[in-house]
């Protein structure tokens, strides 16, 4: 009797004992989860693709971000769902996260992202190199060809030039830029199908391609945005009247040169782009124009000018006769060789 009144005593006691302990190791844990995370300023963690909870709870901690992995650990055996849906990617902590809210932050969307602009102006070529200088980017273009590229964005036999919209773009880390490249060729046939639907009457157009070739010599002819529709109100009126548009960047396209270099003997070099030999519009566009110049070549300023010419001060001076045009040109002229005289003291 008194053996088992012992062993009953022995029983109570370790099953007090082990409440303690389990009671006491909770109220560690839950303090420990109450505390904000170890981080003292803002970091961006990123969990690599294949990296497991393990893993991450020991970069977190390498990283200075979590003082311990073990109350992660125990919450893992508490809730096995909290930590099972981690994603990978580069996620922005702050200072003062709880680890409820890390755990949240690491199993969202809310990844870092970049911007990329493309600005308005620039060719295809120009546009590839700049997404290729992208280092977060995952790159799967870098080596095709633009027919090549064009298949893979599912548009083959389409050709780039003109037809990605200048924006600015997000992108996270990983990201193909196949996928960028998709978005700006959609973006760019939106904005082209929806300024064709609201487009003036009577334009000299019969295809929205053609107007977004207009619309690319629009965007290369000035950097002068109130000037956009006033320079399409010419090349619209050239091409009514059956004038050769005449325009030097589409002829420094053709050659491969900048529009500041060409010479004489370039505006009587034959190619499909040089506007001063061929009648209407060159057969595609020559760079990549912005939603402003598609607006003006859809919607151009109505006047009398056929012509216009640089005033050396960054806008252009129009014309409506050659004559006044052949003036406009002497006196740009002068302003230049006033301006190289002057550099030259």
């Amino acid at each position: 009797m008194r053996a088992r009144r012992v062993a009953g005593l022995s029983l109570l006691l370790a099953v007090i004992v082990g409440g303690a302990a389990v009671g006491g190791g909770y109220g560690a844990w839950y303090w420990q989860w109450q505390r904000p995370i170890a981080l003292t300023a803002p970091k961006v963690f990123e969990i690599e693709r294949g990296m497991g909870i393990r893993q991450t709870l020991e970069q977190l901690q390498q990283q200075g971000i979590i003082a311990s992995t073990w109350p992660y650990r125990a919450k893992a055996w508490l809730a096995p769902d909290r930590l099972r849906h981690l994603k990978a990617g580069e996620f922005a902590l702050a200072p003062g996260m709880t680890p409820d809210q890390l755990i949240d932050k690491l199993s969202s969307d809310d990844v870092v992202t970049y911007g990329m602009t493309i600005p308005e102006g620039r060719t295809f070529a120009q546009m590839r190199a700049l997404m290729d200088a992208q280092v977060k980017l995952e790159h799967r273009t870098a080596s095709l060809s633009d027919a090549e590229l064009m298949r893979q964005i599912g548009h083959e036999g389409v050709l780039p030039e003109g037809r990605f919209l200048p924006t600015t773009y997000r992108y996270h880390k990983g990201m193909s830029d196949i996928t960028l490249y998709r978005q700006a060729f959609e973006l760019m046939n939106s904005r082209l199908d929806e300024a064709w639907r609201k487009r003036d009457e009577g334009l000299p157009y019969r295809s929205p391609d053609e107007a977004l070739v207009m619309a690319s010599l629009v965007e290369m002819e000035t950097g002068v945005p109130e000037e956009r529709k006033a320079i399409a109100g010419v090349f619209v009126r050239r091409l009514g009247k059956g004038m050769r548009l005449q325009t030097d960047p589409a002829v420094a396209y053709g050659l491969k040169k900048n529009a500041r270099t060409l010479t004489r003997a370039d505006l009587t070099t034959p190619t499909p782009y040089n506007t001063y030999m061929n009648e209407g519009l060159p057969p595609t566009p020559i760079a990549l124009p912005g939603q402003a110049a598609l607006d003006a070549a859809l919607h151009p300023a109505p006047g009398s000018a056929l012509y216009f010419v640089a005033t050396g001060s960054g806008g252009h001076r129009f014309s409506d006769s050659l004559e006044q045009h052949q003036q406009a040109v002497r006196d740009y002229l002068r302003v230049l060789r006033a301006g190289n005289a002057n550099s030259s003291h």
